[in-house]
């Protein structure tokens, strides 16, 4: 007989995790709805309540009387005695898996399901190899060069040139976006639709608005390239569940593994792509979700091999682990979860002040302008922030430069976000991490050196994206897949993302993907979308 439970008093404000039923009643008896009661879900941590057990156990009374007697029973079964308990001799009626949550959770993986899995992959790595192919043009077209870094051609076009490029996007952002939401339902973004709309997402708005993010980001503004395949992806998995007809709980899973379809095709991260949209977006990894993100995510990725190097997107040496690394990692985690939460706050604040009508056109043009002129000094603050990144990951910046773009590149990209522009937030938070792991990097290696500079900005790049994304797992492989680096940085990534994501989350348990949604609940007046 399992060990009775106890209660015990804790700190209401630090989430405790509860043991699940199946952990302390036999497993035998241990019906779907138990254990279904124990699955995770993003932001929520369950503590001790009574209720639960309460209610676990009387579905344990009552899944005992549910079979008919008459009902064939499977070989190696027994059938309950008189009182409700088997035989003592009698094999367990059934062993269930415990990381197979059971319920509403679990979608049937029927043939229109696998269907759709396959139709969003191919669709996403399509899409993915479109926009990269638009996106490369945009930036060849307004900067004036034909190939290598967009950094580089960048820094070779005149000053000028960058505050009129600038302008321009500005203008085109705003005309373009006011025009798009007049004629088309574009104003529900992914996360909205995945949380609050039960994976509803218009297409062609949300293709036409996709476009529209990569030509902006194409023009230089600092976002990330990854926003219009993520939403491609996940308007094409709506689309086709719709078709189907498929149910509620199966659309919301499929139209999370279009979006990390979409971004492990962008990228070449097929297991991070499906990490992102089972950890960020789902909140769970329980074993019939893992399947088709998995599923998805590698058929995008292949799919987009086609016309996308099949190489890391990120050129890195390989750096070994050290003592000073790990060192750095546990005084660097929490520090990065303290700046995480700064970050998740002031995202949240751009994006919940947005100007709408007449005075959207003005916004974009203004602050679009105001980032052309610090590319005047500054040209690296153009752009989704991928060139940056490289360059922090094998030690291109010097240590001014670093620390002028740690501050800059961060309040650019909320300032686009404010002005009302769209776009993605993985790739300028991945280059806010390094260009910070970089600075903090130089500092630390003059205390104690014996440690390239530049795994420092790796291993910073996890911590804030993991602080970020309240996504640990998702963060390191995701990191690892960017650059290739075959885990030999895997002990102070794994030590730098503890810290960030266990301090960010007591300080503030939301993401820079839900920070935005909460005031849909916070705020009475405003009504949570059916």
């Amino acid at each position: 007989m399992a060990a009775p439970l106890t209660s015990a008093r804790v700190n209401p404000s630090v989430p405790v995790a509860t043991p699940c039923p199946a952990r302390t009643v036999p497993a035998r008896t241990v019906p779907a709805g138990a254990i279904a009661a124990c699955a995770s879900r993003q932001g929520t941590v369950p503590g001790i309540d009574w209720r639960l057990w309460i209610r676990a156990l009387t579905r344990i009374g009552a899944s005992r009387h549910e079979m008919p007697p008459d009902e064939p029973r499977a070989a190696g079964t027994s059938r309950p005695g008189p009182s409700g308990e088997a035989g003592p001799e009698a094999p367990p009626d059934h062993v269930m898996q415990p990381n197979v949550p059971a319920g509403r959770e679990v979608p049937g993986l029927s043939v229109p399901f696998w269907g759709v899995v396959v139709l969003t992959g191919i669709g996403a790595g399509i899409g993915a190899a479109g926009f990269m192919v638009l996106l490369h043009a945009v930036q060849h077209f307004a900067y004036g060069y034909r190939s290598g870094l967009f950094q580089y051609g960048v820094r070779r076009t005149s000053p000028e040139r960058r505050v009129v490029v600038m302008a321009g996007a500005g203008v085109f952002a705003g005309v373009a976006w006011t025009a798009l939401r007049r004629v088309a339902k574009a104003g529900t973004g992914l996360s909205e639709a995945v949380w609050e709309r039960a994976g509803k997402l218009p297409f062609f708005g949300t293709m036409a608005n996709a476009v529209l993010q990569i030509v902006v980001v194409g023009l230089g503004a600092t976002l990330g390239r990854e926003g219009a395949p993520k939403d491609a992806g996940a308007a094409m998995a709506s689309r086709l569940s719709d078709i189907w007809g498929l149910p509620v709980e199966q659309r919301r899973l499929l139209v999370a593994c279009g979006a990390g379809a979409g971004m492990a095709a962008v990228y070449n991260v097929p297991l991070g792509g499906a990490l992102f949209a089972l950890e960020v977006l789902l909140g769970t990894l329980s074993l019939p979700m893992v399947l088709p993100a998995l599923a998805t995510s590698a058929i995008a990725t292949a799919v987009s091999w086609l016309v996308l190097p099949d190489r890391p997107t990120y050129q890195v040496p390989h750096y070994g682990a050290s003592a000073p690394q790990v060192v750095w990692a546990v005084l660097v985690g929490p520090l990065a979860g303290v700046v995480g939460v700064g970050y998740i706050r002031l995202i949240a604040w751009a994006k919940g002040h947005t100007p709408q009508g007449w005075r959207f056109v003005i916004s974009t043009t203004v602050v679009f302008s105001a980032i052309g002129c610090v590319a005047v000094v500054y040209p690296e603050v153009l752009g989704n922030g991928k060139d940056v990144a490289q360059f922090a990951f094998v030690d291109q910046l010097g240590l001014p430069l670093l620390g002028a773009l740690m501050v800059i590149r961060p309040l650019a990209t909320a300032s686009c976000l404010r002005s009302g522009a769209a776009g993605g937030l993985f790739t300028p938070t991945l280059a806010f991490g390094a260009l910070a792991g970089g600075f903090l990097g130089h500092v630390w290696s003059v205390l104690w050196p014996g440690a390239p500079v530049a795994s420092y900005a790796m291993i910073g790049a996890a911590a804030m994206l993991a602080a970020a994304m309240q996504a640990p797992l998702a963060s390191i492989a995701l990191v690892v897949e960017l650059t290739g680096n075959e885990l030999t940085l895997m002990v102070p990534l794994l030590v730098a993302v503890a810290g960030a994501t266990l301090v960010c989350r007591a300080l503030d348990d939301r993401s820079v993907y839900s920070a935005p949604l909460r005031r849909h609940h916070d705020d009475p007046k405003v009504e949570t979308p059916a």
